[in-house]
Parts: structure tokens; sequence; C-alpha cells
């Protein structure tokens, strides 16, 4: 007999977590239009330079690409949604003003993201558009949270970086382009024998010396309130570390001051290298690894022809499903296979009432045990009525 194996990190979702899954969806999209966030469902794949445009190297190598037959131009199916929702700011709908966009489908990357991820995480997010001001990444970050919680993911933490404060030390160092990539590759990483031997290339002198030093530190760069003055004594003295700093600290002290538990790191720089201001992570107990990530990202619109200041988050629901709980089971109805008005007028109440009404084929009453049915609805004295199944 042939086994139907699938792709490696590709899988299928179940009954019992696709209803976890879609109850998530739901209460995400619920929370997202409740704070003004529109829907919009972006196409599964598009020409690879929209898709590509504004974004880092990596995100080019987590694209699936194909060959359009109508076209015969370049294809790709989107790895991250969030710049498909940068381009329908900026090219499709053209506002001026605030824009508040969200989303959730499926994305597909070439390689898994880390151990035991999938290829195909089913993403969900929020996008701000049209506010450069911090207030733009609180509320977002807000929002995340909020998402988080209503979901079902309990004991949330926090973490906080600015890529800035990186861009800033290996421009002021004189690092070249593929020098920079790699770098931002080592300091995501945390690979400090590899940011030593990268550094290597920077054109030695007094002050670029120190700059090294200054990047070498970025990873260790990590924990509570205290990395600020850390920071302060390990980084050099210009306008674009202190400005990053300063936000860091307006936020730490705002979720703080709610109680949760907030870590700055300075060596988390985002995920597809195309965020240019305060990035973000969320993490939960019984997660390895980030539940949730955004960061303020205002150079992609600038692809489309039109610069906006923009900042977002997006959350893997898949990877969430063994975090939450599952709804409340509920029980089905067997109803019997009739043409008869009176049965099928009940059938239609039941459901519009919220019960699951399955009928009831010939050849299969031993199975009925598989719906989770635990009543059925019988004709009695002449009416209708739902009675407990027997053997439930």
């Amino acid at each position: 007999m042939r086994t139907w194996a699938l792709p490696e990190h590709i899988e299928d979702v179940l009954p019992h977590d696709a209803q976890k899954l879609e109850r998530a969806r739901r209460i995400a999209l619920d929370l997202f239009a409740s704070h003004g966030y529109e829907l919009v469902v972006p196409p599964l794949l598009e020409y690879v330079d929209s898709l590509l445009s504004g974004s880092g190297h990596d995100m080019d190598l987590a694209t699936f690409k194909l060959v359009d037959q109508l076209s015969g131009r370049t294809m790709g199916i989107r790895a991250d949604t969030t710049p498909q929702v940068a381009r329908i700011d900026a090219h499709v709908l053209n506002r001026q003003g605030i824009s508040r966009l969200c989303y959730a489908g499926s994305v597909l990357h070439t390689l898994p993201s880390g151990l035991g991820k999938s290829r195909q995480p089913f993403q969900a997010g929020a996008e701000l558009y049209g506010h450069s001001g911090l207030e733009a990444d609180i509320e977002i970050q807000q929002l995340m949270l909020d998402a988080l919680r209503a979901i079902g993911v309990s004991a949330v933490q926090l973490d906080i970086g600015h890529p800035a404060i990186f861009r800033a030390l290996v421009d002021l160092a004189g690092a070249s382009v593929d020098t920079a990539e790699a770098m931002f590759v080592a300091t995501e990483a945390k690979d400090i024998p590899a940011l030593i031997n990268l550094s290597q290339s920077i054109q030695p002198s007094e002050s670029a010396d120190k700059l090294v030093k200054a990047l070498l530190a970025l990873p260790t760069l990590y924990g509570g309130e205290e990395v600020f003055a850390r920071a302060a004594s390990l980084l050099p003295t210009d306008a674009r570390i202190t400005g990053a700093l300063a936000q860091l600290k307006s936020i730490y002290a705002k979720f703080s001051a709610q109680g949760v538990v907030v870590s700055i790191d300075l060596g988390e720089l985002g995920g597809f290298n195309y965020e240019s201001g305060v990035v973000f992570a969320a993490f939960a107990d019984g997660a390895s690894d980030a539940v949730a990530r955004g960061g303020r990202y205002d150079e992609v619109g600038k692809a489309f022809g039109r610069a906006r200041a923009a900042t977002g988050f997006s959350l893997d629901l898949k990877s969430l499903l063994p975090l939450i709980a599952a709804g409340s089971t509920r029980h089905a109805i067997l109803a019997p296979v009739t043409e008869d008005a009176d049965a099928r007028a009940e059938m239609a109440k039941l459901r519009a009432a919220g019960e699951i009404v399955i009928a009831r084929l010939p050849g299969h009453d031993e199975h009925t045990h598989e719906l989770g049915c635990n009543r059925e609805l019988v004709l009695v004295n002449g009416q209708y009525a739902v009675v407990s199944l027997q053997n439930s």
C-alpha cells in the first residue's frame, strides 16, 4: 500500500486543531476590527519583484519562485504578508492619512525558520500606516499583547530592540553593504565569533576599533532596565543611537507599568531585514521561540512609489495551537434523513440556535460515536423532539 507522504515541514491540520485555528483566527480578526483595522486579502502569489521590493536578502531566500505561464515573468509565493499589505497601502488604496489594515492567511517558506517549525505558517497580523510617532508603535504592540491574551496565550513577555542602533554603528564604521548584511545575520543569531571574523574586513583605525567593539557588544546587551546604563557606557554618542534608546525607554516604562515583563535586546534586529525602527517580539510560557513579532518598516512603501511611515506585527496561529486550550466540546444531534417538512423545520430551528445537527445516513449506526453525537431527533407522539441517544 502506498504511503502518501507530505513534504518535510508541511503538515495537515486535522479537525481538533483546525477548530482551534479557526477560533483563534476569528478572535484575532474581530479584535483587530474593533480597533478600526480593515481586513485585506492579498493574493497567495504575485510577481517576485513586487514581493521582494523593500525587503532584505533573507526574504529572497525564503521565497519559493516559479515562472508564470501567461507572462513568462518570475512569480513568488509569499513568505510574509507585510510587503503585500504595504503595497496595497502605498499603491492601491493611496490614502493620505492614517490607514489601519489587517490580514490572516497562509504563507510559505523555502526552509523552516527554526527547529520543529512549519514551512507553511498561518499568519495573522495588523499594520498601521501614516504615523511616524511612537504612539503608533505602542498601539501596535498593545494590540499584539491584547490579541495573544484574547486567543488564550498566557504569561506573555515583551522583548524590544531597535535596528537603527546597529545600522548607525555599521554606517559609522564604514562597513560595505555585503559586510553589513552578513553582520546583521550574525548579530541576530548572537554569533559573536562570526561578528569578529566579519569585523576584520572593516578598515582599521582608532574610531573604527571602538565601533567594532560596540558592534560586538550588541548581542550581549540583553536584559532589564540595567541595559540602558550598559548601552550608554559601551555605545558611541550619536543622535540615531540616543534617539533609539530614548524610544526604547518610553516603551519599557509604558508596558512595565501594566505589569508586563519587558526585556531589552539590542541584538534583536527584526525578522526579514526591512525594519527601520523599533522591533519587538512576544514570548510565552511553553514556547521555545517568539509567538509574535513586529516592528517599524518605513522604507518598504518607498519601493512602491510612496514612502509611508509604517509599523505592524504578525503571529503564526499554527504555532500557537499547543499553547491554547480547545473550546468546550460541542455534542451533535443525530437527525433522520427525511423529506418531512416538520422534521426539516425543526432541524433548521436547532441549527439556527447554534446546535450541530448531522444527518443519519443509512448503514452507519455503529459509527455514530465518531460524529460526537449524544442526542437524536425523533418523532414522539406525532411531534419531533430531541432525546438522549442510546449508548452515547
